[in-house]
């Protein structure tokens, strides 16, 4: 579980993105796309579910993508190469379906690009016509242009001032694409209000769209029920049913309202630590 190598991706005083390629052969050997692990910094610490951007079997590493956002986050952040984590947990949750739909969009934003990208890349060895919509603040905090323009048919960026590609948002060059072409799925991750919006845009073309929440966990083994999410109107566990559901029969204001349960004792916490 040793850190292999650390590259800073993006940093910037609101937004700091960090890619570890960490040593786990036994998970690098059986890790698929859409899966993930759970991190552990510290024998104190929480657990944190992470998406396993890339493996190489070779060399039995893995490589995890992570914002720093709260305690844990920063934590993992602070180790450099040749440190080791306290634990690491997979590989979890349900891979994507890769096989040859045809013509596919998949939309990020944010660190969820790191997450749409092993995707992507699958679905183009499996032969799909790959159309990427990349989304971020500003250029300074895009990630991974590079590799997914490489495994893409079609390649587009916004960014919300307009600093790099088109200003707006990925759902609006989603809808525009929509608009003129058919598609047989749409795979977005990224913010919650993001996949939300691209669940509502692709309900009205009727394309089958699929979703990787981030919703909390404390186990990822499906004991705890931290990760509930209401779809189709059953209760699902993130961790073990997804962590993919389809887009249009999840309760979006039920999940906003989930993650938002321990915002300000996350934020005390991390203060109190950091002091």
């Amino acid at each position: 579980m040793k850190i292999i190598l650390k590259e800073i991706l993006s940093n910037t005083p609101e937004n700091k993105v960090t890619r570890l390629d960490i040593l786990a052969p036994d998970i690098a050997q059986r890790a698929l796309p859409g899966q993930f692990v759970v991190v552990m910094v510290n024998e104190e610490g929480e657990r944190i579910p992470l998406t396993v951007v890339n493996t190489d079997k070779q060399k039995g590493t893995l490589s995890i993508i992570f914002q720093e956002v709260g305690l844990t986050t920063r934590l993992l952040g602070s180790l450099n190469s040749g440190d080791s984590l306290y634990a690491i947990v997979g590989p979890l949750g349900h891979p994507t379906e890769i096989k040859n739909y045809g013509k596919v969009i998949l939309v990020g934003g944010g660190v969820g690009i790191a997450e749409i990208y092993p995707v992507a890349r699958a679905f183009k060895e499996e032969g799909n016509q790959v159309t990427s919509i990349l989304g971020a603040r500003s250029k300074d905090i895009l990630i991974l242009e590079k590799e997914l323009k490489g495994v893409s048919d079609e390649f587009y960026v916004t960014t919300d001032d307009g600093s790099y590609g088109r200003k707006g948002f990925t759902t609006d060059v989603l809808a525009e694409l929509l608009k003129k072409d058919n598609y047989s799925l749409v795979y977005a991750v990224g913010p919650i209000p993001m996949m939300k919006r691209a669940a509502m845009v692709t309900r009205d073309f009727k394309v089958k769209t699929i979703v990787s929440l981030n919703a909390l966990m404390v186990d990822a083994t499906g004991m705890c029920g931290c990760c509930r999410v209401n779809v189709a109107g059953e209760t699902k566990f993130s961790c073990v049913d997804g962590p993919e559901f389809d887009a249009g029969l999840v309760d979006w204001e039920e999940l906003i309202k989930r993650n938002r349960l321990y915002l300000e004792q996350e934020k005390h916490i991390c203060r109190l630590r950091l002091q």
